[in-house]
């Protein structure tokens, strides 16, 4: 057993802190089921990161953030000249002149308030807006004049209302007569994002709909129409039937519902909150041939263009340049931003540049953005090929399973550090009589070398550093500079990487140059050929692209 420890630390992968608790697979006979085990556990957890960053993706729809309690909670007392009142509520009475009384009395079951010497007045039923004339004239029987009387609803009954339809938890819900739909929306955990719409409410009473609700209003205008609830009504809420996807130069990348406000493409800008900068749209279609049909239009077709349940649409911004920019870096003295025509090259752009004494005009380095996201996307293929040799290897005793399992888990550490990694994205240029050769784009930097006597030892090596460059010295000369090879150093795969992003392996015949980058790649040990091959190409891809080893 302690040999098989010796064996995996020092087999090349130091990730760092290893968590040996699989290890003891090898005492157990079934240790192969084990690895399948944790390799399923592993695939499953992947899944469902996977599953989650889908959703995290998808567009979210327009008012998924209306019902996040912040209703719920809250109710609202307001004057309501229609509300009839009911059992329990109570009344605020104040007679004064002749006689003076003060009280707060609640509506009793049979629907009356008690005025001592007035006897029962009975307001079931009676509007809030009749109340005071309905107990004035009660009181005016008793007390012919000098009589004065006010009175105010201090306390309504709670209403009963259903909530149903595509809520997310339908039921019965206690409120106010005054409280608006949304806060009973709110109480019923909101309106179901994947199928309920926001546009078409109803509100039932005695089985009959008595208005229509649609939550744009609220959404984009502010409007709500408050209105009185009763107790038994129904609040149903409709499935979405017709609605547009929105993404691109909007303030609003959402699911919208169409009615008969967005039928267009300019309908659909408006409520997107579309930029002034946009100028065109692309609309992704899908037809009932089960096609996908993908049109561009400008902004001035907007309006004739009619939406598609399911349209994905996408405004953008396009713009006619004749000009680039350009961002100068490194050794020279002029303007580090450029603006150049298009079609300039970088012999043109060599003579609008301010060199100094110090500046290599003979390694003009370029870097495009282009360039490196096809170097990282590159990798990523390479890391995610990787990364299913190692789950998926198999291994016939139970001593190399374990031994299997803890490489497995070793290569998916460094799978995950490698997808870290931002390749440079510059363009090898070879000789400087290509500059006229190199046609520039919007977003290159060139950078501008010094003329630096230094060569750079990185990777394997004892003491990485920077040592002063010696003519006519070879590789093996500034590696024992750095205290000569490590451990796990590789010997036969060492790069040389050039001022220009030209990279060359070690040989007996390369020659040394002031500003060269020499990198000592680790080795790299594994039964599995298959997994060996893709590590070394990994680790020079990532060399190559980054000017920096990785370590395994």
């Amino acid at each position: 057993m302690r040999k098989i420890f010796l064996f995996l630390f020092s087999f090349v992968f130091a990730f760092g802190s290893v968590d040996i608790s699989q290890i003891s697979a090898v005492e157990n006979e079934n240790s192969n089921m084990i690895l399948d085990k944790n390799i399923s556990s592993t695939n499953n957890q992947k899944i469902q990161q996977e599953s989650t960053a889908n959703t995290d993706n998808q567009i979210p729809v327009f008012g998924y953030q209306l019902f996040n309690g912040n209703f719920k909670n809250y109710t609202q007392r307001v004057y309501n000249p229609d509300y009839k009142i009911a059992v329990g509520d109570q009344i605020s009475l104040k007679i004064w002149g002749s006689v003076e009384f003060e009280r707060i009395l609640v509506v009793d079951s049979q629907g009356n308030i008690f005025i001592p010497k007035v006897g029962a007045v009975n307001l079931l039923g009676v509007k809030n807006s009749s109340l005071v004339s309905v107990i004035k004239a009660h009181v005016n029987r008793i007390y012919k004049s000098n009589v004065f009387v006010y009175a105010d609803m201090n306390a309504y009954q709670n209403v009963s209302i259903f909530v149903t339809g595509s809520v997310n938890a339908p039921g019965l819900y206690q409120g106010l007569s005054s409280d608006s739909v949304i806060q009973y929306l709110d109480k019923a955990g909101g309106i179901n994002l994947e199928y309920g719409s926001f546009r078409d409410i109803k509100i039932l009473r005695n089985n009959h709909v008595i208005k229509h609700i649609d939550l744009y209003d609220f959404l984009l205008k502010g409007q709500m129409d408050l209105f009185p609830f009763r107790s038994g009504d129904v609040i149903l809420v409709g499935n979405v039937q017709n609605y547009a996807f929105v993404n691109g130069d909007v303030q609003r990348p959402f699911r919208f519902e169409l009615s008969n406000d967005i039928k267009t493409l300019s309908d659909l800008a408006r409520v997107a909150g579309a930029k002034p900068i946009v100028t065109n749209a692309v609309v992704k279609s899908y037809g009932q041939d089960h096609k996908l049909n993908v049109n561009a239009y400008n902004k001035m077709q907007f309006s004739k263009v009619l939406l598609q349940t399911g349209d994905e649409v996408q405004f953008n911004p396009e713009y006619i340049s004749k000009n680039i920019t350009i961002t100068v870096n490194g050794e020279h003295s002029g303007l580090r931003n450029l603006v150049v025509k298009k079609g300039t090259t970088l012999e043109d752009v060599s003579r609008l540049i301010v060199f100094n004494g110090q500046s290599d005009t003979t390694a003009l380095q370029v870097f495009r953005k282009s360039v490196a996201r096809t170097q990282k996307e590159l990798i990523n293929a390479q890391l995610k090929e990787l990364e299913t040799l190692a789950l998926t290897s198999s291994s016939v005793t139970s001593q190399g399973a374990a031994i299997r399992a803890e490489q497995a888990k070793l290569i998916l550490e460094f799978i995950q550090r490698a997808k870290q990694v931002e390749p440079k994205g510059q363009i090898v240029i070879d000789n400087p009589k290509s500059y006229d050769s190199v046609i520039l784009e919007d977003g290159d930097t060139i950078n501008v070398p010094s003329k630096n006597n230094l060569v750079i030892v990185q990777g394997e090596v004892s003491l990485p550093g920077a040592f002063v460059y010696s003519k006519g010295e070879n590789l093996k000369y500034y590696i024992d500079l750095a205290g000569g090879y490590g451990e796990r150093a590789d010997t036969s795969k060492v790069l040389v990487i050039r001022n220009n992003g030209k990279a060359e392996k070690y040989s007996g015949g390369v020659s040394m140059y002031p500003g060269d980058s020499i990198l000592v790649l680790p080795k790299v040990e594994s039964e599995n050929l298959q997994i060996f091959s893709m590590l070394t190409q990994i680790l020079y891809q990532i060399a190559v692209a980054t000017n920096v080893v990785l370590n395994l």
